[in-house]
């Protein structure tokens, strides 16, 4: 699949520029295994890079204007490097816009570029293709003008432009896109940005997503509500209990002993955050273990906590977790990304896909009448350049 999409990429490059790329990058989309809404609470994450990417084919034009072509959205923009970088109502650009200006803040020194991209990441499903955008486009600035840039701070750049376009996410997309490995999950503290890698040895399960098709508007409100409901927590854990800091030092104990100081959500909201950092330490211990069917009770725990406490999901997200569970060879799903709609997360027996495809999707469009939409991953590497064969 992606090799198509390389050769395509590149070609169009030819076509464009009437040259060959001198650099072509590929960068990944990310999964969530577990660890849902806990990075601004200073959890830890489990993601994964995956094989679904955005190919980069650049080359150095001697020039300060960068020329940029989305292949897929067949859409074109230039930028003058030399004038004040500003927002554009064209969305897609302002990412590619937010690396400049990150690039130009760290006094970094470099020239136009030649770009063309596309992606087999599908857009809108939960799996940060804006992050593979922001840091496969910076990788590539790094490599063609040796800025130096270590692959931590390509991630921490590529958040600051995010967090310029406007959108205030975690670390955990950006990282894990520029630092993936193949067949490797990657913990990490969203406290310190330390990160070990566990395997992911799934030989025997297959990885599927099943898109819900649905966006919920709650989305946003939402999102910034459980913020705040989080921080109204932690400070009532911290006047009560002065030796703690954060939700990680915490025992479900300590929260059930304030429950009466708390209301009903934020008591709610913050032993969902707790149980949830203790199953991302048991989730690594699991899989060092090989362990993968106790990884998969995991994450069916994780669903009825952002269900139940955390109140993120909807019912679309639920009936599909609930099929899973009604099957043996499913043996875990949960919703991930931040709710209200997007994807569920499955571990299929292998052998069942497609029974298990063509009944989920059944049961999906009789419930509501819309066709869920499929994705089959594998945990790939992280961005990385393309070598020829």
């Amino acid at each position: 699949m992606n090799d198509i999409l390389i050769q395509n990429t590149t070609k169009y490059f030819q076509e464009t520029f009437g040259s060959q790329p001198s650099q072509v990058v590929l960068s990944p989309g990310r999964i969530n295994i577990i660890g849902e809404h806990i990075d601004y609470n200073d959890g830890f994450v489990l993601p994964a890079a995956i094989d679904k990417i955005i190919c980069f084919a650049f080359e150095k034009n001697n020039s300060n204007t960068s020329k940029i072509v989305a292949i897929d959205l067949n859409d074109t923009f230039e930028i003058d490097l030399s004038a004040e970088v500003q927002h554009d109502e064209k969305v897609w650009t302002n990412y590619i816009r937010g690396v400049i200006q990150q690039l130009k803040n760290n006094g970094f020194q470099f020239e136009g570029v030649n770009c063309v991209f596309s992606s087999s990441i599908p857009v809108g499903s939960g799996l940060s293709s804006s992050a593979a955008l922001e840091c496969g486009f910076l990788f590539g600035m790094n490599e063609l003008f040796n800025l130096n840039i270590k692959p931590v701070d390509i991630a921490l750049m590529g958040q600051k432009a995010e967090h310029w376009v406007g959108i205030n996410c975690g670390i955990m997309d950006q990282f894990s896109s520029v630092m993936g490995l193949e067949n490797k999950v990657i913990k990490i503290d969203c406290r310190t940005l330390e990160y070990t890698y566990h395997d992911a040895n799934f030989s025997d399960y297959s990885l599927i997503l099943f898109d819900s098709n649905v966006k919920h508007s709650l989305m946003t409100s939402a999102y910034n509500e459980r913020r705040q409901q989080c921080e109204e927590g932690i400070a009532i854990v911290k006047s009560n209990f002065p030796a703690i800091s954060s939700f990680r030092d915490c025992t479900p104990q300590n929260i059930l002993d304030l429950k009466d100081k708390m209301s009903a959500d934020v008591f709610k909201r913050s032993l969902y955050v707790v149980k949830e950092i203790n199953r991302v330490i048991l989730a690594c211990e699991a899989l060092d273990k090989g362990n993968i069917e106790l990884l998969g009770q995991l994450m069916f725990e994780t669903h009825d906590g952002l269900s139940k406490d955390y109140e993120v999901s909807c019912d679309e997200l639920d009936l599909l977790v609930d099929l899973a569970k009604k099957e043996e060879a499913v043996i875990g799903a949960r919703l991930m990304g931040g709710g209200f709609g997007g994807c569920t997360i499955n571990l299929v027996k292998k052998g069942n896909e497609e029974a298990i495809k063509a009944e989920f999707t059944k049961h999906y469009f009789d419930a509501f009448g819309i066709e869920l939409k499929i994705y089959d991953v594998k945990i790939g590497n992280g961005t990385s350049n393309y070598k020829h064969n």
